[in-house]
């Protein structure tokens, strides 16, 4: 498949509305704590029989400080002792999980993430991989997708050569903007020397993929001044770029209203930052996967992309598709079987459940069957921007064209606009429809019903 995108500013504009980023189908807002551990240990329990590899992520919650832009899930401490008692209720939770789940199923995909996993010292980095290890069938080799979420400023070229060590080869480094302005208006003073150190770290121990994060529409933030970082990036080439939308919602994510609105970009510069900055990427050789990632064409994420094989999930796009996810630490989201899970997002009342020798789960979702053929349907879209009618209807014993009677009655519209083209047999998204995927995905999604998307971010 050719992997390009076409900018249309006016499409843009018209179709720029608040939607769910599908990194799960249904959404964590349809999570309802009538979903309990029993139903969990269930799925987990008819999971073993279905031969599929596990996929395992491990939230750790500290910030030394914190970035007035985020909506992570984090505890902010400059207090390092309290790794302590969450790392022993993490243990804990290994031990419990591992015993539902079969010993045999190979670990494909782990995950650290946060806050900053880097947070905690080189010991426990090592304890905690030592304890997955004990207690989970991972690879001793690069056959799994070992990543972790790096603050430049909380690791050193030692903390990347002892990652590589313990079996991580894929990273992602958060960068967002290297101008001082912008840098000091969101609380994130982070120096290129202190990047640079660890993006070259890793390419020296070998990682196999490396990911930037930069983030447009901060304060401060003009089309000019973020170029000049993305070409300080570009000049060493990562692997990956996730370019992200900064979504301002500050009556959920409280730390936001430390920034002035009247300092951020207004909507027409957020575009042309956008605009710019894809070009350059474009320019430069990537190509566009989705959902603000761009790629080089021999990216792992890129050439499965072609061969329709690329999957996402909570942590973003993937080539391990087929797994079962079990999320710990405070927080943590898990796809087991048929359904979603989420642990208790607080430190207290996670600790309170470990330490009754349970497990953390407080909410989720039993999918029903629609659920899973929709979840399908917009994977595929949001993957691989197309969607092949026999396909689904071979592997759900459905008739698309009649199941989806509506749906197919809605995409009119994007077709009429060349955000797609459709026929009998297939859905293909254009160059010009690919930035506005999620409005495409919406289509197929059997809980968005009008006023019910303003807990989401806009889709550009």
């Amino acid at each position: 498949m050719e992997q390009g995108i076409q900018f249309d500013a006016d499409l843009i504009k018209r179709y720029n509305q608040t939607g769910p980023r599908y990194t799960s189908y249904p959404t964590a807002v349809q999570f309802d704590e009538s979903f309990g551990i029993a139903d969990y240990e269930a799925a987990a329990e008819r999971s073993n029989a279905s031969g599929r590899g596990l996929s395992l992520y491990f939230h750790i919650p500290f910030c030394d400080t914190i970035c007035f832009y985020c909506a992570c899930n984090k505890e902010w401490t400059r207090d390092r002792k309290k790794t302590t008692p969450y790392l022993e209720r993490l243990f804990k939770e290994i031990e419990s999980q591992a015993k539902l789940f079969d010993p045999n199923r190979k670990v494909e995909q782990l995950h650290w993430g946060g806050g900053t996993p880097t947070f905690i010292n080189h010991d426990e980095m090592r304890q905690l991989m030592a304890k997955t290890r004990q207690h989970f069938n991972l690879y001793d080799d690069d056959s799994g997708e070992y990543s972790i979420e790096i603050d430049p400023r909380e690791a050193t070229a030692e903390t990347i050569k002892l990652l590589r060590e313990l079996g991580f080869n894929r990273m992602s480094l958060g960068v967002q903007d290297f101008d001082p302005k912008v840098q000091k208006a969101v609380n994130r003073i982070q120096s290129e020397e202190e990047t640079f150190t660890v993006l070259n770290a890793a390419r020296a121990e070998g990682f196999l993929s490396v990911n930037v994060d930069l983030i447009y529409g901060l304060p401060f933030q003009t089309q000019d001044s973020f170029l000049q970082t993305l070409d300080k990036l570009l000049a060493v080439e990562p692997d990956r770029f996730s370019v992200f939308n900064y979504a301002h919602m500050p009556s959920m994510f409280p730390t936001q209203k430390k920034m002035r609105e009247e300092d951020m970009p207004t909507p027409d510069q957020k575009l042309a930052i956008l605009q710019a900055t894809t070009e350059r990427l474009l320019q430069a050789g990537y190509v566009y996967i989705g959902m603000d990632h761009f790629a080089k064409p021999d990216d792992e994420l890129a050439v499965a992309q072609r061969s329709e094989t690329l999957y996402r999930n909570f942590q973003g796009y993937s080539t391990h598709a087929d797994c079962d996810l079990i999320g710990m630490g405070a927080t943590s989201i898990g796809l087991v079987d048929n359904t979603y899970s989420q642990n208790r997002k607080d430190l207290e009342s996670y600790y309170a459940a470990i330490d009754a020798g349970k497990l953390a789960i407080f909410r989720g979702v039993h999918l029903t069957e629609d659920d899973e053929l929709r979840r399908n349907v917009i994977t595929r879209l949001i993957s691989h921007f197309h969607l092949n009618f026999a396909t689904v209807n071979q592997q759900w014993g459905i008739r698309f064209d009649e199941y989806f009677a509506k749906e197919l009655m809605a995409v009119q519209q994007f077709a009429k606009d060349g955000l797609l083209t459709l026929d009998a047999q297939d859905i293909y998204i254009t160059a010009k429809g690919r930035l506005l995927i999620r409005n495409i995905c919406m289509a197929f999604d059997a809980y968005i019903k009008p006023g019910t998307t303003n807990r989401f971010s806009k889709v550009i």
